[in-house]
């Protein structure tokens, strides 16, 4: 039974689900509007500052069949919000067929360490220096949202931008544990080079999901 599930895992009919929830998004351009985020487990990626590294290990979370998935969202919100973990290390095909098919609008937030699956609406690229994105993942996004953790990671945002495309909404975020020291950097950075915009988590000040 455990090969079955695991081959239905690996044609991404079925996705190890770490939760599900209908909040507030809270990040980049469509920050403050209303989305059902579904948070897929499994990354490899391995930021030290991630705040849900319970996301990392894929079987701490349920093989879950994509149908439920759909229907639960569709209970909630046309905006459907894929993350992780790196949503990407699974075909995401399927899920973002069903979801279209329901007449969901689908978004993804990745690291874009791995070949881009899934049909989307919205592409939200989140590069990490440990592995870039690949160049299907550049040319595909829609924003580039660069955590800003320390004044090195300024020069990492241009050269991420640098391979994206010119329609490409520019980010920069404070690291949230780092948020005091960086978001006046951030300030002065995004002044002096009005390319970039700032992001906050927003979520976060507003103590919801």
């Amino acid at each position: 039974m455990q090969k079955e599930i695991q081959e239905q895992v690996n044609k991404g009919m079925m996705l190890p689900l770490m939760e599900e929830f209908y909040t507030i998004q809270g990040e980049g351009f469509h920050k403050g509007t209303a989305a059902y985020f579904i948070r897929v487990g499994g990354c490899d990626v391995g930021c030290h500052w991630c705040d849900v590294k319970e996301s990392w290990n894929p079987e701490s979370h349920p093989p879950t069949a994509i149908e439920a998935i759909a229907q639960n969202a569709n209970k909630y919100s046309k905006t459907i919000v894929i993350t992780g973990g790196e949503p990407l290390t699974w075909d995401m095909g399927p899920l973002t067929s069903l979801l279209k098919q329901m007449g969901m609008s689908t978004h993804i937030e990745t690291s874009g360490a791995y070949p881009l699956s899934g049909s989307w609406d919205w592409i939200c690229l989140s590069p990490k220096k440990m592995k870039l994105p690949t160049q299907q993942v550049y040319k595909a996004a829609h924003e580039l949202k660069v955590i800003i953790y320390n004044k090195n990671d300024f020069e990492f945002a241009e050269k991420q931008a640098e391979k994206v495309g010119e329609d490409c909404i520019l980010y920069l975020q404070p690291e949230w544990s780092k948020r005091e020291t960086m978001i006046p950097q951030i300030v002065d950075y995004v002044m002096a080079n009005p390319k970039w915009m700032v992001s906050l988590q927003t979520h976060k000040y507003l103590n919801i999901p």
